[in-house]
């Protein structure tokens, strides 16, 4: 690696610690500050660091881009597949990805149960918005006046008995699912099929997919489906950490930025 190029991406790598003087960069480095001032010249004329009136450098706006888009290029079908397999394998219960796309909810990818009953669900078709656990937790995550015209726009189908049939129902359930965290289906889609969901999260911690498992009540009721929450949740959890989604630091992000932005005050 050059010299110029390894010691661009130490700055890099010290900016992200927080603002920094020339100063203290050319400290670190331990070379002269006309050498590390050049360096900061070329990185900011590209968006990689910019600074302040007070002359401390920080990341600049490209490399929030760059971090974007290679978010954006991770397969969330891909980084799922093993994670699904797993939770298929350790409940033995049928197992769904579903995402949001153009205003419809579509199954990506499916494992059956090991036992011979088999659900609706198919890759490649699209999930009921109001009476499945995948489309409820995809579209609670929609901003809020994105979901009070999803759900005025619905044709509220009843397939069984306990479907919701009311734009003002579903607002509710959606609520109830940002609130808990997970989403139920509970026979409302198909008779004697209980089923619940739980959102995956990219880097940005935008919700991009939804992880499901459904089990007809031959198999287990439903209190021993809500048993088995903590293991959709692990699985959705681990698809997230594989998409870049670290909750724990973006709160500490979140944090230092807030007491940034205090302290400026």
């Amino acid at each position: 690696m050059s010299q110029s190029l390894a010691r661009a991406m130490t700055l890099l790598g010290l900016l992200g610690d927080g603002p920094q003087s020339l100063d203290e960069l050319a400290s670190v480095l331990e070379v002269h500050k006309t050498t590390v001032l050049r360096l900061l010249r070329t990185m900011e004329a590209d968006r990689f660091v910019q600074h302040d009136a007070d002359h401390r450098y920080q990341l600049g706006s490209r490399l929030f881009e760059l971090a974007n888009h290679a978010l954006e290029q991770r397969d969330v079908r891909s980084i799922a597949r093993p994670h699904l397999a797993e939770l298929n394998m350790i409940t033995g219960q049928t197992v769904d990805l579903a995402t949001y796309e153009a205003g419809v909810v579509i199954y990506i990818d499916k494992f059956d149960a090991q036992q011979s009953v088999r659900m609706y669900s198919r890759i490649g078709k699209p999930a009921p918005l109001h009476c499945t656990a995948v489309g409820k937790v995809l579209i609670s995550a929609r901003p809020e006046a994105e979901r009070v015209q999803i759900a005025r726009n619905i044709t509220y189908t009843p397939f069984t008995e306990r479907t919701i049939t009311t734009a003002e129902r579903y607002l509710r359930e959606l609520d109830l699912v940002r609130e808990q965290g997970f989403a139920e289906d509970r026979e409302e889609h198909e008779s004697f099929v209980n089923c619940i969901g739980c959102a995956v999260r990219n880097g940005t911690g935008d919700v991009v997919a939804a992880v499901s498992m459904s089990v007809p009540d031959m198999v287990l009721d439903h209190q021993q489906v809500l048993a088995t929450l903590p293991e959709v949740q692990h699985a959705a959890a681990a698809i997230s950490a594989g998409l870049g989604w670290h909750p724990q630091e973006a709160q500490d992000y979140s944090t230092q930025n807030q007491s940034s932005k205090e302290g400026t005050q």
